[in-house]
C-alpha cells in the first residue's frame, strides 16, 4: 500500500469509530440482522398453508424452504469481500432494497415457481446484509472492549431473531394469508433504508489491484455445491445419490481451485494468511462446531417433543423458548466474560457447559420432565452462546481491518457450513441408531418396518394403518427406540463439544484490548507479517 492509499485509509476508519452515534448504529445494525434471522425461520409454520395454497411438488416444497439459507450461505463471501471494495454500506443499502422488493414478490407469489425465485432473491438481499452488518461493527467499534460489547448485544439479536421468527408466523398465519409473513419485512426495511443512508459511516478495504472477479464466482459456486450437497444428507438423501455426490466434490474441487488461486494473487480476494494466526482458524472451527451442535439438538429436540412427548407446535416452541433466553443472557453478558476470564478460557467453558448440558438431556425418556428439560435447555443455550461470542469476537478482532468483511463472510459462512454438517451428520447418527430397533417388532410385516425405520413420524403412520396390538406394539417400540437415538445422538454431539474444548485451548489466554495504529489488534502469540509493500495491512 503506498503512503497516499495508507494515509486515506486512516482517516476514513477514525471517522468511522469516532462517531458519537455509533451505538445508533449498532442498533441500526441489528434491525438488519434481525430481519435476516427472522426470515430464516418464519416461512417454517407456513409450509402447511403455502401448500395448500400453491399446491407444489415434493421437488418444489423442498427448494421454497431451502434455497434462501442455500443461496445466502453461497454468497457471503462474494459480497463481503465487495463490500470491502465499494463499500459496505453501499453494499448494505442494496441489500435492504433487494430483500425488500423481494419480500413484496414473495407475498404475493401466484406459483410455486415465482416463490422460489422471490427466496432466491431474499437469500442474495441476505448475503449482501449479513457480512456487512459484522464488518461496519467492526469499523465503528474500533476498541476492542466496546466491540466485545456491541457484539453481545449483535449475537443476542441473532438468537432473538431465529426464536421469534416461528412464534411470529405462527402469530400472523392466525389471522392473516401465509404471504403476510413476508410483508412484515417491508415497513421495516422502508424505515431502515432512509436511515441507514443518513447513519451509517461508508468504510472500505485496500483497494490494489482489479477485483477477483473470477476468485469470487468460484467460491460461490463451490459453497453453493457444498452446502446442497450437505443439506441433501441432511435431508435423509443416500450419500451414494449423484444428485448428492456430484454437487459435493464439484463444489470442493471448486473450493479447493478458489485458496490455490488466492495464494498466487498478488491482490487476493481473500487474504488466506488470517488463517494462519491460530487464533483466526481456532476461531472459525469453534463456530462450525458449536452450530453443528445446535442446529442438529434444536432439530431432533423439536421432534422430541412433538412425536415423543406430544405437546403441540406452540407448547413445543414455549418449552425451547428458555434456550433463547439464556442465549440473549449469555449475549450480554459476553464482554464482561471476555474481559474477566479471556477467550481461551470463555470458549472453552463454553464448550463444557454445553456439553454437560446434552449429557444431562440424556435422562429425558418417554415421559415428560419439565424441570429436567428447563435446566438442560438453560445450560445449552448459554453454553452456546458463550461459545459463538468468544469464537466471534476473536476472529473478528484477529482479522486485518481492511478485510473485516472477507473475514466476517468466513465467519458467516462457517456459520451456515456448521448447520448444515449438523444436520447431516447428528441426522444421519439418530437414523443408525433408531431404524435397527424396528427390525423385529412382533406382528409388524418385514416392508412395514422398513418403512417405519425412516423417521418417527412414518413410524406412526404405519402403525395407524397396521391397527390392533401391531399396529400399538410398532408405535411403542418406533418411540423406544427414537428415545434410544436421541441418547445416541446427544453423547456423539457431547463428544464433539469436548472435542470443541480442546481446540479452544489455542485461543489467547487474555483478551488483549490495546488497538495499534491501524485500529486493530495484533495476534496473540503470532509474529506480525512482515510486508515491505504493504507496511499498514497487519498489525
Amino acid at each position: 500500500m503506498s503512503g497516499t492509499t495508507a494515509a486515506a485509509v486512516r482517516p476514513r476508519r477514525r471517522a468511522a469509530g469516532a462517531g458519537a452515534n455509533r451505538w445508533v448504529v449498532l442498533v441500526v445494525l441489528c434491525v438488519s440482522l434481525l430481519l435476516v434471522a427472522l426470515d430464516a425461520t418464519v416461512l417454517h409454520v407456513a409450509v402447511p398453508a403455502v401448500t395448500e395454497d400453491l399446491r407444489p411438488g415434493a421437488v418444489e416444497l423442498l427448494w421454497i424452504v431451502d434455497v434462501y439459507p442455500l443461496v445466502c450461505a453461497s454468497l457471503l463471501i462474494l459480497f463481503g469481500t465487495l463490500g470491502d471494495r465499494v463499500g459496505r454500506r453501499r453494499v448494505l443499502l442494496l441489500g435492504y432494497t433487494l430483500f425488500g422488493v423481494a419480500s413484496a414478490v414473495a407475498a404475493f407469489a401466484p406459483s410455486a415457481q415465482t416463490l422460489i425465485l422471490a427466496r432466491a432473491l431474499l437469500g442474495v438481499g441476505g448475503a449482501m446484509i449479513m457480512p456487512a452488518t459484522l464488518s461496519i461493527l467492526r469499523q465503528v467499534f474500533p476498541d476492542r472492549r466496546e466491540r466485545a460489547l456491541a457484539i453481545g448485544v449483535w449475537s443476542a439479536v441473532a438468537a432473538v431473531g431465529a426464536a421469534v421468527g416461528p412464534l411470529l408466523g405462527g402469530f400472523l398465519l392466525e389471522h392473516f394469508w401465509w404471504g403476510s409473513v413476508f410483508l412484515v419485512n417491508i415497513p421495516l426495511m422502508l424505515v431502515s433504508l432512509p436511515v441507514g443512508r443518513l447513519l451509517l459511516p461508508e468504510s472500505r478495504g485496500e483497494r490494489d489491484g482489479p477485483w477477483d472477479v473470477t476468485g469470487a464466482l468460484m467460491a460461490a459456486a463451490g459453497l453453493f455445491g457444498v452446502v446442497l450437497g450437505v443439506k441433501r444428507l441432511g435431508g435423509g438423501e443416500s450419500a451414494a445419490s449423484p444428485f448428492t455426490v456430484a454437487p459435493l466434490l464439484l463444489g470442493a474441487a471448486l473450493l479447493f481451485l478458489f485458496v490455490r488461486r488466492q495464494g498466487r494473487r498478488p491482490h487476493p480476494l481473500v487474504d488466506l494468511r488470517m488463517f494462519r494466526r491460530p487464533a483466526f482458524t481456532t476461531s472459525v472451527g469453534c463456530i462450525v462446531l458449536a452450530m453443528l451442535a445446535l442446529v442438529g439438538l434444536e432439530l431432533i429436540a423439536a421432534q422430541y417433543l412433538q412425536l415423543v412427548l406430544g405437546l403441540s407446535p406452540l407448547r413445543t416452541g414455549l418449552r425451547l423458548l428458555p434456550l433463547t433466553v439464556a442465549a440473549m443472557a449469555a449475549g450480554l453478558a459476553g464482554a464482561r466474560l471476555l474481559r474477566r476470564f479471556g477467550p481461551r478460557r470463555m470458549v472453552a467453558v463454553g464448550f463444557c457447559l454445553t456439553a454437560a448440558a446434552v449429557v444431562t438431556l440424556t435422562a429425558m425418556g418417554g415421559e415428560d420432565n419439565a424441570a429436567l428439560l428447563l435446566g438442560g435447555f438453560v445450560l445449552l443455550g448459554f453454553g452456546l452462546e458463550t461459545t459463538l461470542f468468544g469464537a466471534y469476537e476473536s476472529m473478528l478482532s484477529e482479522a486485518p481491518a481492511e478485510q473485516a468483511g472477507g473475514a466476517a463472510a468466513i465467519g458467516e459462512t462457517s456459520y451456515q457450513l456448521g448447520a448444515g454438517i449438523g444436520i447431516a451428520l447428528l441426522g444421519s447418527v439418530m437414523n443408525k441408531a433408531y431404524a435397527p430397533g424396528l427390525a423385529s417388532v412382533p406382528g409388524v410385516p418385514p416392508g412395514a418396518a422398513r418403512e417405519a425405520g425412516h423417521s418417527l413420524g412414518e413410524a406412526y403412520e404405519v402403525a395407524g394403518r397396521l391397527g390392533g396390538s401391531a399396529g400399538e406394539s410398532l408405535r411403542l417400540a418406533a418411540r423406544d427406540s427414537f428415545v434410544h437415538g436421541l441418547h445416541v445422538t446427544l453423547l456423539v454431539s457431547a463428544g464433539l463439544l469436548l472435542l470443541g474444548a480442546l481446540m479452544a485451548l489455542r485461543l489467547p489466554r487474555v483478551m488483549h484490548c490495546g488497538e495499534s495504529a491501524e485500529g486493530e489488534v495484533p495476534a496473540a502469540g503470532v509474529p506480525a507479517p512482515r510486508e515491505p509493500q504493504k507496511p499498514k495491512v497487519s498489525a
